[in-house]
């Protein structure tokens, strides 16, 4: 039996990573018909704020604005690409925990498509990974985007270019 996904959640940070999850969700979500929905997120991480001293409504005013363009940028491109079922919201906290249980509890999501970690192995360790905590705790299946449209490792794309 085929799986049908309904409720499809894609957090998306501006990143290559986040754009190449984007892209396949949009490809995943038009296999799966119509009545799919393309729920994208964009976290903005209140908790870098804290050791700022001179805390300014203006900075996180500035970020959710760029946030706001970049991602209605995206539901334009689902929609044009017959998803007219694609929504976003633009959440302030812990990214773990929002993308991993408050968003798939509150959309009924049923798949995050999330792009890989740009973390090396000691800022994972150090800060931990937002597509590590999702793959480990969600409740629902995800999805870890590695490749491009075609399936070609993105990651290696980008070692050859920087070897010539």
């Amino acid at each position: 039996m085929l799986q049908q996904y309904k409720n499809i959640l894609v957090p998306v940070d501006g990143s290559k990573e986040a754009e190449l999850a984007f892209k396949k969700a949009v490809q995943v979500a038009k296999r799966n018909g119509p009545q799919t929905k393309l729920h994208l997120v964009h976290v903005v991480d209140t908790r870098a704020f804290q050791n700022i001293s001179s805390f300014d409504t203006a900075m996180v005013e500035q970020i959710t604005d760029t946030a706001r363009k970049t991602i209605e940028g995206y539901v334009a491109e689902a929609k044009k690409a017959g998803l007219e079922n694609t929504d976003y919201s633009i959440e302030y906290g812990a990214p773990k925990v929002i993308i991993a249980k408050e968003i798939p509890e509150e959309e009924n999501t049923d798949l995050i498509m999330i792009g890989a970690t740009g973390l090396n192995a000691v800022e994972r360790l150090l800060i931990g990974s937002v597509t590590e905590y999702v793959t480990r705790t969600a409740a629902c299946d995800v999805l870890v985007v590695r490749t491009d449209l075609e399936n070609n490792p993105v990651l290696q794309k980008d070692k050859e270019r920087k070897n010539k």
